[in-house]
């Protein structure tokens, strides 16, 4: 259920909506996750627009994007971590319309330490959000069983 933050001047994505899904999206795919309402409900991308004079490297370009992926901790082993670094960073540069912006993209993995974790007001360790996804795809089967 991570949470994505994109930094970029003001202008350099066209349909930040589409942007932000399709970050979201491929999270999940790298995490592994079933696509149930736990899970696509709470994993989000903003997408903050900033003035171009807000961003400089210390050559003084501020043509750059900075994607943070915050997860809960342990979930993205590091061909995991290889994979969400490489298809965020395409994804990025595909929504700017510039194939060039992936040797100017960083992005960051960071991780929510246990129990660091709150939705609906609770602080969830890893444990409690396996046991909420056993008990969301355990109803959808006894659903679909009753249907």
């Amino acid at each position: 259920m991570p949470m994505i933050d994109v930094y970029a001047a003001t202008g350099t994505f066209g349909d930040k909506h589409a942007l932000a899904r399709d970050l979201a999206n491929a999270v999940m795919r790298w995490e592994q996750v079933p696509a149930i309402p736990l899970f696509l409900n709470n994993t989000a991308a903003f997408i903050h627009d900033l003035p171009a004079d807000s961003i400089a490297n210390a050559a003084g370009d501020s043509n750059y994007v900075r994607v943070e992926v915050l997860t809960p901790i342990g979930v993205l082993n590091r061909d995991k971590q290889l994979g969400v670094v490489k298809e965020l960073t395409e994804i990025v540069a595909a929504a700017a319309g510039d194939p060039t912006l992936t040797e100017r993209t960083w992005v960051l993995i960071k991780e929510s330490p246990e129990g660091g974790w709150g939705i609906n007001g609770h602080a969830n360790t890893g444990a409690d959000i396996v046991q909420a996804a056993r008990a969301e795809l355990s109803a959808i089967a006894a659903k679909k069983g009753n249907g």
